[in-house]
């Protein structure tokens, strides 16, 4: 962390958040924030002392709510609390992922309306810049009170209690907090609920997968183009009069990159006239109408997880102005669900249409290339399992594009009777967008090499550049070598968003 970035609550915008998951840099709060959060606190303070029932500051939780809890064992009830929700499983999320709940659950907390002392989100402020990471593990929410069981596990690091990663050394909680300066919280009325309750998990697991997204959105735009040359393509199915009839804006956007990327191209201007084929296969000629379709659905789901990274989405909120604090549900994850699940779709058929491409390459009788792309075929087998890897990545993606918002399974005695299933709809993300980055590590590397058999023929001055690239860690491929490592090496382009700066001003 070398740069400072300080901000109001509630207004971190999609490039502070990229920033915080991949380069992440020292956190502050705007100063003028801190007299809405001791308003808050306040408010919570007295009625936490009053006659008065107040849902999680004198009460028990959920089902438990009509228990009034005396005032001298608050404390101990917000303890409890994070404890008994201490129940998660599976494997631990990423620094990344872990750093962005930090902040998500800071930029929550201080616009004022969670009841919480500015200590406690200090305290949180001092781990995610020293870097000290709670340990949490994966899976155990269902997106409707919050991420309760992964934020309890976060939470109990404040405390003293589970394990933190300290420069990749993972230590007690109570060891890594002396790390970072700092001593348990003993956490006051309604501390434990307002950290516990929330959509900061799943909001955070979205975001990681829409910036994987659009890694791969951008690397499948380039790879399209390319494969369009290879193919011996039209570069007419772009032209802007088609899209500007249609009126879709992802649409006419994708079409434009798509004739930026092949203005110049040698490739196409040797085959404008006298060629036989009339119209290409969808695969090419359809890529504006799937891409930008693709695209229109990446800025609403962007959209919609940049609204909910700067929610306040714990229970019950604090109205200092009026001393209220009302019960509602904004932790239910609905929002993250359906957008995550528009992410899925978009993954998946981003991959599905970058396969078919890959698969027409292959095919002498469709690209005019020699078969599976290799001189002396028999002898080599070329890129032919390629492509199997390529379909066995798209079909396992087809396979987790279902979407997860449309289930719901009761918990808590049925008092939260319907959920979200946020968290595990934005924890695949990462995974379907790993595949995708496979797939269109295959295209890639497919299309580069239909490109060097057009020699001494050239593409775009576009093409060319991001063909270089590529050429820079992979050679071309002139007899049959193991095809993994190259693989590995085109898809580390695509993961490391070598080709986002192609397609930047598209994305959301």
């Amino acid at each position: 962390m070398t740069d400072t970035l300080t901000f109001d609550p509630g207004h971190l915008a999609l490039p502070d958040l990229r920033r915080i998951l991949r380069d992440p840099p020292v956190l502050a709060l705007a100063p003028g924030c801190r007299a809405a959060i001791d308003a808050s606190a306040r408010t919570v303070a007295e009625a936490a002392g009053g006659e008065r029932a107040v849902y999680g500051v004198n009460t028990g939780f959920g089902l438990l709510a009509k228990k009034r809890i005396p005032p001298e064992q608050v404390r101990e009830l917000q303890r409890r609390l994070v404890l008994s929700h201490s129940a998660g499983t599976g494997p631990d999320l990423p620094p990344g992922v872990v750093r962005l709940i930090l902040a998500l659950k800071v930029n929550a907390l201080a616009r004022g309306h969670s009841g919480v002392r500015m200590a406690v989100i200090e305290a949180l402020l001092t781990l995610y810049n020293r870097g000290v990471l709670p340990v949490v593990p994966a899976k155990g929410s269902v997106g409707a009170s919050g991420d309760l069981a992964p934020l309890a596990h976060l939470t109990g690091v404040l405390i003293g209690e589970g394990e933190a990663d300290v420069d990749g050394e993972r230590l007690p909680a109570a060891e890594a907090l002396a790390r970072a300066g700092l001593a348990p919280l003993a956490l006051e009325a309604k501390e434990g609920l307002a950290l516990l309750n929330g959509t900061q998990v799943s909001t955070a697991l979205g975001l990681a997968g829409l910036v994987a997204a659009e890694d791969g959105f951008a690397a499948a735009l380039v790879a399209g183009a390319l494969s369009v040359d290879a193919a011996l393509g039209s570069d007419g199915p772009f032209d802007a009069r088609i899209h500007e009839l249609r009126g879709q804006p992802g649409q006419r956007d994708v079409a434009a990159l798509y004739r930026s990327l092949l203005q110049g191209s040698g490739i196409r201007d040797s085959h404008r006239e006298g060629h036989e084929t009339v119209q290409d296969p969808y695969s090419l000629r359809c890529q504006p109408q799937v891409m930008g379709a693709v695209l229109d659905h990446l800025r609403f789901a962007a959209g919609v997880l940049e609204r909910e990274a700067n929610a306040v989405s714990d229970n019950p909120l604090v109205f200092p102005e009026s001393g209220d604090i009302l019960s509602g549900g904004n932790f239910h994850a609905e929002p993250v669900a359906m957008a995550a699940d528009v992410l899925a779709l978009s993954i998946a058929e981003t991959g599905a249409l970058s396969e078919r491409r890959i698969a027409l390459l292959m095919d002498t009788h469709l690209s005019g290339l020699p078969p599976f792309l290799v001189a002396d075929g028999g002898l080599n087998s070329g890129f032919m399992i390629a492509q199997v890897t390529a379909a066995a990545l798209a079909s396992e993606n087809k396979q987790m594009a279902h979407p997860a918002s449309v289930d719901s399974l009761p918990t808590s005695a049925n008092q939260e009777d319907h959920v979200s299933m946020a968290t595990h709809a934005a924890r695949r993300l990462t995974d379907m967008a790993d595949n995708l980055a496979g797939i269109v590590a295959v295209e890639l590397l497919a299309a580069a090499q239909g490109i060097d058999l057009r020699a001494p023929l050239a593409s775009s001055p576009a093409l060319e550049r991001a063909r270089g690239l590529l050429r820079a860690r992979v050679a071309v491929w002139t007899e049959d070598r193991a095809m993994a490592p190259d693989i590995a090496a085109a898809k580390r382009l695509v993961t490391e968003g070598t080709f986002r700066p192609f397609a930047e001003a598209l994305l959301p």
